[in-house]
């Protein structure tokens, strides 16, 4: 066995970093764009006078950093050749998580709002694999290049983790002599409706309450009409772009339908183990970062003439992060490895407990390591003017999204007990 990492890996996170540092920083540092990262980020990331979405300025230097990726052959590494990739593998994407969080806060990587010079795609792996011969020519094209935005509508607000009991429903209805379906419900969470140009929404479309099957998922422009955002939903971390969206006789036509009729969860599930693994590497990645900093702090801190880091009450459990963080790491790169040596369809079979386990404990760990950071850093690090506060409030969203940790220690427990079969 060869734990190392291949020298074209290694060599990859060193262009990144070049990258970085010409590119990337010198955009950071101008025009005082630090104020998006240092302690008035989340005053200058907020507009409050649009009830709490991000403020224009704010994502137009996120663009602009993705726009510089893109052009320099980083933003598209994980999509398939075709589509200007480089079919970037789980285990590489999981090295540059990891790496890229690991370096701080900054505009390289800020996971607040999954922005990455490294990007991740997931509605075009869905288009890919589900969309039909028109919708791929149109969408995959239109999200690369950003004239189309997908929002994500399958949380409801009587229902966060059971889709399977979703009240929004989809009908059959012709309008004007043209086939298609009137969807009337309500969703949540609906992340970047501000500026999506659709919404891909689950409806229950035939099938009892409960059933996985009977749900169908519609690509539904998000200017439809009965289309309304009802509220922002102010979050721990702010700024919000995650609304309330009612569906009130919404009409769509046939080619609407994204994917099989009645087998709209399969299309949810398409992407969630590698948003799982990725999503783990992040959260290592920020509580390695959490860790060295605090060690860095301690031994430079010098309170009653001796180092902070001469106490063992410092060292002791910055040690157990450090020791998590090993074993962790091992776990994510093992079950990535082990994700890129099989087809897709094998990996919920085979390893969705592993992937589970990589998620639920990077993102309890990385917390943990944030809570650490603050009490080591003492009232400074309680403060805006160190960013692990911000790191706490957004890497706490990921133990309820992306399957909360109790689902995903269930999904752990049916293979443990047997429930469910492995391969």
């Amino acid at each position: 066995m060869d734990f190392d990492l291949p020298a074209d890996l290694v060599d990859y996170l060193g262009k990144l970093d070049d990258f970085i540092e010409r590119e990337i920083e010198p955009l950071q540092r101008a025009n005082d764009n630090e104020r998006f990262f240092d302690h008035r980020r989340e005053w200058a990331r907020t507009d409050w006078d649009r009830g709490g979405l991000p403020r224009t300025e704010w994502e137009a230097l996120l663009h602009e950093a993705r726009a510089r990726a893109d052009r320099a052959g980083f933003f598209r590494y994980a999509l398939p050749e075709e589509y200007g990739g480089a079919g970037g593998s789980n285990l590489w994407m999981a090295v540059i998580r990891e790496h890229l969080a690991a370096r701080g806060l900054g505009l390289h990587n800020d996971l607040q709002n999954e922005h990455s010079i490294v990007g991740n795609f997931p509605v075009v792996i869905m288009l890919r694999d589900f969309g039909s011969p028109a919708q791929k020519e149109e969408f995959i094209r239109g999200s690369l290049d950003g004239t189309h935005r997908f929002a994500f509508g399958l949380t409801e607000p009587n229902h966060g983790s059971d889709a399977t009991h979703m009240e929004t429903r989809a009908v059959r209805e012709s309008r004007g002599g043209r086939a298609g379906w009137r969807i009337d419900g309500e969703k949540m969470w609906t992340t970047g409706m501000h500026v999506a140009t659709h919404c891909i929404v689950f409806a229950r479309t035939s099938g009892e309450a409960g059933a996985a099957k009977g749900i169908t998922a519609f690509l539904v422009p998000a200017d439809s009409e009965g289309v309304v955002i009802e509220e922002y939903l102010w979050t721990f971390n702010m700024p919000t772009d995650h609304p309330r969206v009612s569906f009130t006789n919404v009409w769509v036509p046939e080619d609407a339908l994204f994917g099989p009729p009645e087998g709209g969860l399969a299309l949810a599930q398409a992407f969630v183990h590698e948003n799982r693994i990725r999503q783990a590497a992040s959260s290592l990645g920020a509580a390695v970062f959490c860790v060295q900093e605090s060690a860095r702090y301690a031994r430079e801190r010098q309170p009653f003439g001796k180092a902070l880091a001469e106490n063992q009450a410092i060292q002791w459990p910055l040690v157990e992060l450090a020791t998590q963080i090993e074993m962790l790491r091992l776990l994510i790169r093992k079950t990535a490895w082990e994700m890129d040596r099989m087809p897709h369809p094998e990996v919920e079979r085979r390893l969705s407990d592993r992937v589970s386990m990589c998620n639920y404990w990077a993102n309890r760990l990385v917390c943990e390591a944030a809570d650490r950071a603050m009490q080591v850093h003492g009232g400074i690090g309680y403060s805006r003017h160190k960013p692990f506060e911000h790191i706490y409030r957004h890497h706490r969203r990921y133990r309820i999204t992306e399957g909360s940790e109790e689902i995903q220690m269930r999904k752990v427990a049916a293979y443990l007990f047997g429930y469910i079969k492995r391969g």
